[in-house]
């Protein structure tokens, strides 16, 4: 169909198919905005395939004049929470008059996905570099505002990284106990539990925290394209997991590792259990050839999640702000 307000563009939702036209679309928007491609095709195929997203209605590739897919969009909300999530690419320079008109289709498609959910409003979210002024303008239009700051944080990899053993890092606990790191036994039901036990718990103090059941994120992990499950790490004290590391295999592509989360009780904060979780997962990424490790951090995040990333020599790459409103069913 046409893209309404753009003479000449089409618009469509999406299938896997499309994952090259997506891609291309993400690799254009993020050279020129954060200096190097951030999206790969698992990631691509990873959102289009998350739960609760039928990309056919939650997705849209448009075209321009000349039939090049020039702008993507879509929304999510994998953990069906009281937030919504969405997202619009670019190419530079002739994508970007697709901002408006995409949101323009977004919003609509966030009320009614709120109504099934049966919800009467939901709370959407938006990220952008702050250079990408096109595309805060056409936010700021559709009644988006200002809400925090992002960072993707990263690490050069090193030798010295690869020659460390993951499975001697230990740090001493405030108790006396010597906590240890070792690989998550993925196959093992209780243990799996206690990791999304872990997770949900040590994240609950957190501004952004949604809660997300056991079968839920089983679900959420079974949608994904791959896991290395020997880049998850917990720590341990007394038989008990007090820390979690969970990757992701999102960087592969670029030779990166990715942390997805990480999370330590709020007891057991301050001991050196995070900086030694992260440590082995970067001799584990080293080990296998990965050139750098990296990860996302809230800004505003109350544990000192910044600081602890800082002093193990990550370091900013770039922000992204976040912008939100809030999407109100009609009656």
């Amino acid at each position: 169909m046409e893209l309404t307000g753009l003479p000449s563009w089409t618009v469509r939702g999406c299938t896997l198919r499309d994952v090259a036209a997506i891609l291309a679309v993400t690799r254009a928007s993020d050279e020129a905005t954060v200096g190097e491609p951030d999206w790969t095709e698992d990631e691509v195929v990873s959102t289009l395939t998350a739960p609760n997203q039928d990309p056919a209605v939650d997705s849209w590739l448009a075209f321009d004049p000349d039939g090049s897919p020039s702008a993507w969009a879509y929304v999510d909300n994998p953990e069906r929470g009281p937030r919504d999530n969405v997202e619009v690419y670019a190419v530079p320079g002739r994508g970007a008059a697709a901002y408006g008109p995409l949101l323009d289709l977004a919003l609509p498609r966030v009320a009614e996905r709120a109504r099934e959910a049966g919800r009467s409003e939901v709370t959407l979210r938006a990220g952008a570099v702050a250079s990408e002024e096109d595309y805060i303008a056409a936010l700021r239009a559709h009644g988006f505002v200002f809400r925090k700051r992002h960072a993707r944080m990263t690490r050069p990899l090193t030798g010295d990284d690869a020659r460390a053993s993951p499975e001697a890092r230990a740090v001493a606990g405030g108790d006396g106990t010597v906590p240890m790191v070792r690989a998550v036994r993925a196959e093992d039901e209780a243990e799996m539990r206690r990791v999304h036990e872990v997770l949900q718990t040590a994240f609950a103090d957190t501004p952004d925290f949604q809660p997300m059941s056991y079968e839920a994120w089983r679900e959420s992990l079974a949608a994904l394209p791959s896991i290395s499950w020997d880049e998850w790490l917990v720590s341990e004290i007394s038989g008990q997991i007090v820390g979690v590391l969970q990757s992701a295999d999102q960087g592969l592509e670029r030779g990166e590792g990715w942390v997805k989360n990480l999370a330590v009780l709020r007891g057991h904060r301050r001991a050196g259990i995070g900086g030694a979780l992260l440590r082995a997962a970067f001799a584990i990424y080293a080990a296998k050839g990965r050139t750098s490790a990296g990860l996302g951090v809230d800004l505003t995040n109350p544990t000192g999640a910044y600081s602890l990333y800082a002093g193990v020599g990550m370091s900013v790459a770039f922000a992204a702000d976040m912008y939100e409103r809030t999407v109100t069913v009609p009656p």
